[in-house]
């Protein structure tokens, strides 16, 4: 099954390139179902069609789906949410406010992610296109699961022990009641979920492709996602570049327009080497509807395959090395400026820009030591000897050198 999500900066267009690569796709045949993990649901809009919370049929194998939240919400988040209700009472907070507050922020979201699983897992597709939220709020929710995950495995199971132990004495004490079993059993399943999730987006059958229209602005956002997306292990398969204005003679207006983005659009080229980048033109009216999705499709991918699996190595490898490993990341776009790399344990914390990702080592990689570190071609590369085999210090290395190591924090 196919597995492809569509980011972008707000406005640029991912809903309709989504909604076209769907229909193209079902029209070739596949069973195609296409969701949006963005709260303003414009997909219906795109189709032209009423869409509810189940699959709706909008053409032969083409089906689109608008979750509901607030139903996916009583199935999945049931105990948590009445346990929370109670303590809200308990503080005095009125019943319709305490409701609402309930709510967690971006849980409409994260929910479009659950659905995203139990329709990848029913068998009922051979093509799943998700239209993601606008870019910041896609990377926020794509590293939910291994941020989960990271909590589950360190404190969460802590917390479990600590609360069942003094739950008498503080109930008692402040009068607020204590989670039960059942809270911390929901919290296990949606972390198990989720983690599912994280499973199917990051294999060899998803990728994300992020549209762009030829604006500089755009397209500084739409590379520090490409690197953020490596960032945590999400293959970007290709870009495409939206809204570019088709040449015409005799006006100047419009001549300007190609102009400049004819400068960005090299930038594009320049800055994504290696991806392929497809161009969609200008429409003189908004393309609404199946078929005119689908020519809009036609016309981007212009005879190429759209549900091409990419190939070669993912973002995440490991080598192994005579006497140790090396762990590459694909960090594109980067220089080793941007990185900072710590060993805390048996995990490595990785910062690139705003974002930090704690990377688990496995088993193999833990018993390791980090012997050197530096950013070259485009990924962080973290070479592992065994413990008594000589290497480069951990201590805090001096400012970068020429060869590109990348400065390291002393293991805590």
């Amino acid at each position: 099954m196919r597995i492809l999500l569509f980011t972008g900066k707000g406005g640029v267009g991912k809903s309709t390139v989504a909604a076209g690569t769907a229909a193209l796709a079902a029209a070739a045949g596949h069973r195609t179902l296409v969701l949006s993990t963005d709260a303003a649901h414009s997909l219906a809009d795109a189709f032209g069609v009423t869409a509810g919370p189940e699959p709706t049929p909008v053409a032969p194998d083409l089906f689109v789906q608008q979750v509901d939240a607030q139903r996916k919400l009583q199935q999945s988040w049931t105990e948590v949410q009445h346990y929370l209700l109670s303590v809200l009472d308990v503080a005095g907070v009125d019943p319709v406010a305490a409701e609402e507050l309930t709510v967690l922020p971006g849980a409409e979201e994260v929910l479009a992610l659950l659905e995203l699983r139990q329709q990848a897992l029913s068998g009922r597709w051979d093509v799943v296109v998700v239209d993601c939220a606008p870019t910041a709020e896609t990377l926020r929710l794509l590293a939910l699961p291994e941020a989960l995950g990271w909590y589950m495995q360190r404190v969460f199971p802590a917390e479990r022990r600590i609360i069942k132990a003094l739950k008498p004495v503080l109930t008692r004490s402040v009068g607020v009641p204590m989670p039960g079993d059942n809270v911390f059993d929901a919290i296990e399943r949606l972390h198990a979920e989720l983690d599912e999730v994280r499973t199917l987006l990051s294999g060899p059958e998803a990728s994300v492709r992020v549209v762009l229209t030829p604006e500089k602005v755009v397209l500084a956002e739409a590379r520090r996602s490409w690197t953020h997306l490596s960032l945590f292990g999400y293959r970007v398969d290709g870009v495409v570049a939206n809204r570019v204005f088709p040449a015409a003679e005799g006006d100047d207006w419009r001549a300007g327009w190609v102009a400049a983005q004819a400068g960005v659009l090299e930038e594009v080229d320049q800055s994504f080497a290696g991806l392929p980048v497809w161009r969609s033109e200008y429409r003189p009216e908004e393309p609404v509807g199946v078929e005119a999705l689908r020519r809009l499709a036609e016309q981007v991918y212009a005879g190429t395959d759209p549900l091409a699996v990419p190939t070669g190595q993912g973002p995440f490898s490991v080598e192994r090395t005579v006497g140790g490993a090396v762990l590459r990341l694909a960090l594109p776009l980067v220089s080793r400026a941007e990185v900072d790399l710590a060993r805390n344990g048996d995990e490595l914390v990785l910062t690139v820009g705003s974002y930090r990702r704690l990377l688990t080592l496995p088993a193999g990689l833990a018993r390791l030591r980090v012997a050197g570190a530096r950013v070259v071609a485009g990924g962080l590369q973290v070479r592992f000897v065994e413990p008594d085999q000589p290497g480069q210090p951990t201590q805090p290395a001096q400012p970068a050198a020429p060869t590109g190591d990348v400065r390291r924090e002393a293991a805590r």
